[in-house]
């Protein structure tokens, strides 16, 4: 076995006590991540009683070796993006934990958390108001968006 980074160790870690204690509806495909411990594949499902309620969506988290001390770049992919005021329909998510709010203190379960409770609280399903402009002009990577958190209300 190669010594891994602290990088990797931490992603590891993580990675264990997500597959053994995954918070409600959410579940690692570990085939995704035996491949590649920097991207993981996240299955995230809507939860009962909220606009969700059983529908299954999947996040894509990619790690750089900066891991803790810099976000993961956190999109959803797949068939089914979710129409949320804070989700774009090219899957990036306007979360301020995943850029400006971000600390090494979170991980990817908190992460999951926040996105699980963003999408619960929604009350109406609709797409962000600059849906079309964003998708057309956007950085492949989210984190290099300077977003402009519209409304903390929602």
């Amino acid at each position: 076995m190669s010594t891994m980074s602290p990088s990797e160790r931490r992603l590891h870690k993580e990675l264990m006590s997500l597959i053994k204690e995954p918070p409600p509806g959410v579940t690692v495909d570990t085939e995704s991540v035996q491949q590649n411990l920097s991207e993981w594949k996240i299955n995230i499902k809507g939860f009962e009683g909220t606009l969700y309620e059983g529908e299954d969506f999947q996040l894509l988290f990619k790690f750089n070796n900066k891991y803790p001390f810099d976000s993961p770049e956190v999109t959803f992919i797949g068939t089914n993006i979710p129409v949320h005021p804070h989700v774009y329909s090219n899957g990036h998510i306007c979360l301020s934990i995943l850029t400006e709010d971000w600390s090494p203190a979170l991980s990817v379960q908190s992460v999951c958390l926040s996105i699980a409770s963003m999408l619960s609280s929604c009350r109406e399903k609709k797409r962000p108001p600059d849906n079309t402009l964003y998708v057309k002009t956007c950085n492949k990577n989210p984190k290099k968006t300077k977003w402009w958190y519209h409304d903390d209300s929602v």
